[in-house]
């Protein structure tokens, strides 16, 4: 993809896999048992070129609850540097940005989207996040649906200082597939924008979309039940081919769904599990238990606050809305202070979006959950809330130690913001990810715009 701005030359960094293929084995090259490749796929993700650079005198949020006022942050690398007072010493020649008035903090992580796999526009032909043709679907990776010229990439951080998202298939199969973790700048693959280092994840499902979906044709399951049924079955299966892979890797026939839910049995792939009703959830914790694995975070979890105790008890974390509800049955028993409920108990609370323009807006859904919280007596300070969309998605993600606050050694995802980020009144006004410009309000050359906004010309079109 391109950026319309002077790093367009920059490009190649971001480009396709650089693999080389494989030589083709002479008739003489003695034959080897097949070896399974577990990243055949690897991110090709290069940041862009960056400038040492030093904010200072602004609002600081660091991602994990602490504030500094006056604060400076240093950027060298692509990595986080140093964060402290107005006094901080910045590298030579660095660039220096006045944040007086402003504040700054990590880019927002969003952990559940569905940008590139249903792109805009919002058409038929790019409806590809649901590989809805059996309940499990394990064998299938939201990667290889994402469109990178997706438009939705550039408003999310433009609009909403999202620097990292979590990508996943839809919700109309128990288990349906792969999550891919993506750095939010255009490149030419999705391989180009894959999160170096981080985990997969499996989205699965519970309630009423995979029963509606498989009822109405007249399959299992067509019942929560049923759903529950389906899932043990089929975890069952994987801890059996789990335990021939082990004994016998080379004669187990390879089997692609197994070999993701195996991957999550051996704690490599994080499971990311979409469910609203308290009970449902308790369910599926303890069908967790009883094959050995673990839930990463349920989603968008409209009755965590029923169960934030066991939430807090397993590890868990909830990636909720402010105040979503109402659309369904399962979704009915929300309450509007659900997330600093969960905060409160001592779980691990999540803002999410599951929406392409919510996801413009992450800071201010934020802002409606915390102000609710207060309205009901849970005192909670601005920059711990912010923790709902940095160090706790983070962590949920398995990226806590690359991404999610400005920690030194950590990938410098900055966003400088024209005003309180928690009000609606506010937009970002610098981003940088890994250290590198991506944006500036003050610069229109420095917005990224995919290929597919950039148009077509013909030859001879003289429009």
């Amino acid at each position: 993809m391109r950026l319309a701005w002077a790093l367009i030359p920059a490009i190649a960094l971001a480009g396709c896999a650089t693999n080389e293929h494989p030589k083709t084995a002479s008739a003489s090259t003695p034959s080897k048992p097949f070896d399974w490749n577990p990243d055949p796929f690897p991110s090709t993700y290069k940041p862009y070129p960056s400038r040492p650079t030093i904010v200072r005198n602004a609002t600081i949020y660091d991602g994990e609850g602490g504030r500094i006022e006056h604060g400076s942050v240093v950027m060298a690398d692509g990595k986080i540097v140093a964060i402290g007072g107005a006094d901080l010493a910045a590298p030579a020649g660095a660039d220096v940005v006045d944040g007086t008035g402003k504040w700054v903090t990590p880019g927002i992580i969003d952990i559940h989207s569905h940008l590139g796999d249903y792109p805009s526009p919002g058409v038929e032909a790019n409806s590809d996040g649901n590989e809805a043709t059996g309940p499990v679907t394990s064998q299938v990776w939201a990667e290889h649906s994402v469109w990178p010229q997706d438009p939705g990439f550039s408003r999310a951080l433009v609009n909403g200082g999202v620097t990292t998202l979590e990508i996943l298939p839809g919700s109309a199969n128990l288990f349906g597939g792969r999550s891919v973790v993506v750095k939010n700048v255009y490149a030419r693959t999705q391989q180009g924008m894959k999160f170096p280092g981080a985990p997969y994840g499996l989205k699965m499902a519970c309630g009423e979309n995979p029963k509606r979906v498989y009822g109405s044709r007249n399959q299992m399951p067509s019942t929560r039940m049923g759903n529950i049924a389906v899932d043990r079955q089929t975890w069952a299966k994987a801890v059996e081919y789990k335990r021939k892979r082990e004994k016998d890797p080379l004669g187990t026939p390879r089997d692609l769904q197994m070999d993701t839910l195996a991957a999550v049995l051996d704690g490599k792939i994080l499971v990311q599990n979409h469910c609203y009703r308290a009970d449902e959830m308790a369910n599926v914790i303890d069908m967790s238990k009883e094959f050995g694995y673990h839930v990463s975070a349920f989603h968008h979890a409209v009755e965590a606050y029923k169960i934030a105790d066991l939430l807090k008890a397993n590890g868990i974390c909830a990636a909720m809305w402010a105040d979503w509800w109402g659309f369904k049955m399962e979704s009915y028993d929300a309450i509007d202070e659900n997330l600093p409920l969960v905060h409160a108990a001592g779980a691990c609370a999540i803002t999410h979006s599951d929406d392409p323009n919510g996801i413009q807006r992450l800071n201010q859904e934020t802002a409606k959950a915390l102000a609710h919280g207060r309205r009901a007596g849970i005192q909670i300070a601005d920059e711990v809330a912010w923790t709902w969309m940095a160090i706790n998605p983070a962590k949920a993600l398995g990226i806590a130690d690359k991404a999610g606050s400005l920690k030194p050694g950590k990938m410098a995802d900055v966003v400088l913001w024209n005003g309180n980020p928690l009000s609606v009144y506010t937009r970002p006004e610098h981003i940088w990810i890994d250290g590198a410009t991506m944006y500036d309000a003050d610069n229109p050359r420095m917005r990224p715009v995919s290929d597919f906004e950039l148009g077509q010309t013909g030859e001879g079109d003289t429009k």
